[in-house]
Formats: structure tokens, sequence, C-alpha cells
């Protein structure tokens, strides 16, 4: 069965090379952290890549990142496609938003991935990185799906204190499951740092403590080809439900869409544990730390020097 990774990477920018965080050099052959995604995909035995990018960056990405990958792939035997999230990419009978200057978030990015999707697909964010055994998890999972099994879902399931940047706050998708390990809800809380007892969110008043071993949402999903008829019905109802006031700066983002989904029975979410640690550049000075992590990974034997030499 073929099986899909979706690379939401529309949020790169219109320009490459230095302050593009996407594009940081982590490796020691510059390597970027999707290519690690990428290899532990492969790896993995996805044998299918989508990039979702904007038709501006198109050719910059393609230089940049996509030509090279391209290659690689080839000669794995890897399938590569584009998809392209746009501000006017939206469903029949929508109106466009002429103020609107981004587009709608990341419900919206796989939702661009209609014409190229027709099997089980994972979904990650370009600037993550988050270590072998989620891959496998949602890989092995995925190789289930039979079309009986449309509304099965599945999320790679990482604890907060493993996720957490040293140089400033957060957003996370804190997670409830029931005793089966199965998703509950989903709630998108902002500003969570790390604090000595472990971590807390940030307000104006003080500190609220979280429970540091909580499974977080990184937007690392495994979702079905059905699934992505539902994200069109929720775009169209994100339209009906949001206010003019707020159309301009609303956003249609994927955790929030399955955690309704979700409370409305439709789909269950199987949490895959991954007690590997996240790396990201979400802050300039993180990227030190990043590098020094790679660096160690790659010493203990985890990725080779030439980091896609193992699979071919």
């Amino acid at each position: 069965m073929k099986t899909t990774l979706v690379i939401m990477a529309a949020g790169i920018g219109s320009r490459f090379g230095g302050g593009i965080k996407q594009l940081a050099p982590v490796g020691r052959h510059g390597e970027i952290i999707m290519d690690y995604s990428i290899h532990d995909a492969i790896e993995a035995g996805f044998n299918k890549i989508v990039f979702i990018i904007r038709k501006d960056i198109r050719e910059a990405f393609k230089e940049a990142i996509g030509d090279r990958i391209q290659k690689i792939c080839d000669d794995l035997g890897v399938e590569i496609a584009y998809a392209y999230q746009e501000l006017d990419h939206l469903p029949d009978g929508v109106e466009t938003v002429p103020e609107r200057t981004k587009p709608w978030g990341t419900g919206q990015a796989v939702l661009a991935c209609r014409e190229v999707l027709h099997e089980p697909f994972a979904v990650i964010n370009a600037d993550d990185y988050y270590g072998k055994e989620a891959f496998v998890k949602l890989h092995d999972f995925l190789e289930g799906y039979t079309p009986d099994k449309a509304e099965q879902l599945c999320m790679a399931g990482f604890i907060l204190k493993n996720t957490l940047s040293e140089n400033g706050a957060v957003t996370r998708g804190i997670c409830e499951t029931n005793e089966s390990g199965y998703l509950t809800a989903v709630h998108e809380t902002h500003n969570i740092v790390k604090t000595a007892e472990g971590a807390a969110v940030e307000h104006q008043e003080g500190l609220t403590p979280v429970d540091p071993e909580s499974y977080v949402s990184m937007n690392m999903w495994g979702l079905t080809p059905e699934f992505v008829q539902l994200l069109e019905d929720g775009f169209r109802e994100f339209f009906q439900n949001t206010s003019k006031e707020n159309i301009l700066k609303a956003e249609y983002l994927l955790p929030i869409y399955i955690d309704e989904l979700l409370q409305a029975g439709k789909v269950s979410v199987k949490v895959l544990d991954s007690s590997d640690r996240w790396f990201g550049v979400t802050y300039k000075e993180d990227k030190d730390y990043v590098i020094e992590s790679f660096g160690k990974l790659i010493d203990a034997g985890v990725y080779q020097e030439e980091l896609f030499s193992d699979l071919k």
C-alpha cells in the first residue's frame, strides 16, 4: 500500500537564505530539519512525499530543497508531488476575502492536497524534528487502513516536557485521552514556558502550572483519504461560523477541527506514544541547541554523516 507524508511548508516565506527558520542548516553537511523528517519517513516505509508550498515560492523551493530531494527519492523509488496553498483556494460557493493577506491555516493547507491524496497519509510541520519512533508508529497504523476504517485516525502523542524551548513560550495542543489511549479532546494552549517545576502557561497575572507529562499534539497526524472530504465540509462551516469582524485573521486549524469531529463522534483518534525529544527552531536562539542535538545523534549512530546513505 502507498502511504504518503505531507509536509506543510507554505509558511516558509518568499525570501530564501538567512532568517528563514525552516531552511536553517542544522546537520554537518548543511541538512535542514526537513531532510531528517524525510529520511525517517522513508526509513519507516512511507513511499510518497507531498510538499505543501505557495506558488510564489515554487521555483525557489525547488532550487533550495525540492530538486535535491527529488533526486534522492528517484533513487529510492519514492514519489514526489506538490500542492499549493493559496488565499483563493476555497470551496465552491465560498467568496474570496480581498482584504485577507495570508492563507487560512493548517486545515486549508491539507485541503490543498486534495488532487494528489488518494491514500492514507501523515501530516507534519516543515520545521519540527519528530524523531524516528513516531514515523514508524504512524506508518504501521496507516498500513492497516481499509475503506471501512475511514473514520479511524491517529496522532503522535509527545510528552509536553520534551517539546519545550529554553528560549521562550510555545503553543501546544494539550491532549486529553481515555483509558484505551484514544484522544478525547485537544486544547490549543498558548504561552507555555519551561519552569523549574516543569511547565506553566504564562499570563499577565503570573504562571498557571501545567502537567509536564501531558500528551501534546505537534501537528503530526495519521489521516485517511476520506478525511479530506470532512476537511472541506469543515472549511465551509468555518466560513459560515466566523464573523465578518474576525474573518481577516481567523485560521482554520487542523487540531481544532479534529477536536470538533471528536466531540461530534465522527472520528476516533488513536494516540501513538512517542518518547522522542522534539527539536525545532522556534526562536533564533534555538538553532545552536538543535545543531548540537543533531551532532549527538550522528555521534551515537542514529544518523549517518551522509544522511541518506543508509537507505540506498
